[in-house]
């Protein structure tokens, strides 16, 4: 099977920064079942291709655990150029820095949107429930994320014999280009309708990070979940997070732009999870506490990195802790992932001893939940009881509400019971490291606007030796 992806920004060989492929060379890499090469039919400053080519071993993949040994299938299919589900993994595989946007060498290429063409023949566009497949299908899950789609289906032969489910895909479109492969990751296994490999519960998390941003403003959302989960209740439990959110931004609709500051899928939000997890790998923290952490939006992203080797959820709402461990899917994960996470009813504002001997404790958009006379309390059992040797603490700037047209004392959210400015924010923050023997460092998270700051401040609070405790 082949995959090829077209540039033709200025300097178009730059693409091979963001793809980590030198376009001066051909390699090749192993996978479960086969192997993969890469490498660069053209190359030239103005239009640059590249090419993954995927060369399935059926016989290998039909001795494999899960293979059709005992029928013919196993051996006679379409594996080796069906370009579905072995496709998307190829992807995964070998491109993955890509995929997750990462470029050292050339960062603010990775967030430009790039003049892109893709080209993948013999793409399968099997029917389902309801669902005819074919170009059409194809149209209907690329076309609504800003693709131009041109989809053309093969006849298997004579014309007796009809049309064939392989469609010749072409997309072309400005995107980013970790945009556009994660599109493809998700994308091909829905079109392709099987899988090459069991599907267990963690399909559903691999989905929902492929597929933020995008996935859950899609047309086709229910179709996509359906088909790409092999389960239907993995389907109902993905459906039932969107349907939530909905309801969260119907509530939130008289908040001006509020809700397009804070609930954007890849925009602030993420940007402060990232930013949370920097500074946490940035300390070398191993053990880390989510104070407050909701539906375990973090503690996610904290499991995914094995250098985090115990983690604790505490939230004071026994609901927000049923959804997550229900969304974290703690009862199917392999034991050694369970062992790591740890979900309990706790308040900051309550002494808790079994917060104690963490590296670090995360504070992510809660003090502004707390009445301001209890701050004393989350202060004394935060940095004084628990006594990490990293405390972070997230907060809206109240400076920067004028951006999302806010009258002077409105609020981002009415569960909010205050918003400091960067003055007040970091006032307090300063006194806590004082009183407690922390070092602090102020950070802005989002667009940052000269005179209002950034939507979002920081305080990285590091704990000095002999600080008070």
């Amino acid at each position: 099977m082949l995959f090829t992806l077209t540039c033709t920004e200025p300097l178009a060989t730059d693409i091979g920064f963001l793809l980590h492929k030198h376009p001066d060379r051909v390699q090749k890499f192993t996978l479960p079942f086969g192997q993969a090469h890469t490498y660069y039919p053209e190359a030239t400053p103005n239009r640059c291709t590249f090419a993954l080519q995927v060369d399935v071993d059926p016989i290998a993949l039909a001795r494999t655990k899960g293979g059709h040994q005992s029928s013919i299938t196993g051996y006679v299919n379409d594996r080796p150029y069906a370009a579905g589900s072995m496709l998307s993994t190829a992807i995964a595989r070998v491109l993955g820095s890509a995929l997750k946007g990462k470029c050292q060498v050339k960062p603010d290429l990775a967030k430009r949107l790039l003049p892109l063409e893709i080209r993948i023949p013999a793409v399968p566009a099997r029917a389902g429930h309801n669902d005819p497949g074919g170009p059409e299908l194809v149209k209907r899950l690329f076309g609504p994320l800003g693709w131009k789609v041109a989809a053309d289906v093969k006849p298997y032969g004579p014309s007796e014999w009809g049309d064939s489910p392989y469609v010749n895909v072409t997309l072309s479109g400005d995107h980013q280009l970790s945009e556009a492969l994660n599109h493809l990751y998700v994308l091909l296994p829905v079109l392709d309708g099987t899988r090459h490999y069991f599907a267990s519960s963690e399909e559903l998390d691999k989905l929902v990070r492929s597929g933020e941003g995008w996935l859950g403003n899609h047309p086709e959302r229910n179709l996509i979940a359906t088909r790409y989960l092999a389960r239907r209740e993995w389907a109902n439990d993905l459906m039932e997070r969107w349907s939530e959110q909905e309801d969260t931004d119907k509530n939130n609709a008289e908040l001006p732009s509020r809700i397009h500051a804070e609930d954007t899928p890849r925009s602030l939000r993420q940007q402060r999870r990232d930013a949370v997890l920097d500074i946490l790998r940035e300390v070398n923290a191993r053990t880390v506490v989510d104070a407050g952490c909701g539906e375990g939006f973090y503690i996610r992203a904290l499991l995914d990195d094995p250098s985090f080797t115990r983690i604790m959820g505490i939230d004071v709402s026994p609901t927000e802790l049923e959804r997550a461990e229900k969304r974290l899917n703690v009862d199917r994960l392999p034991e050694q992932q369970r062992r790591r996470v740890t979900l309990r009813q706790s308040s900051v504002t309550y002494r808790d001893d079994e917060l104690t001997g963490f590296d670090a404790i995360v504070l992510a958009e809660v003090i502004e939940h707390i009445d301001p006379q209890r701050l004393d309390s989350m202060e004394t059992n935060i940095f004084h009881h628990a006594h990490p040797q990293t405390v972070i603490v997230t907060t809206p700037n109240r400076d920067y509400n004028v951006h999302y047209g806010l009258k002077p004392g409105d609020l981002r959210h009415p569960d909010h019971r205050f918003e400091w400015s960067r003055t007040e924010f970091e006032d307090w923050a300063r006194g806590v490291g004082i009183h407690h023997g922390y070092a602090v460092d102020f950070r802005g998270i989002g667009e940052s606007k000269t005179e209002t700051g950034s939507p979002t401040q920081l305080a990285l609070f590091s704990r000095q030796e002999g600080g008070a405790a």
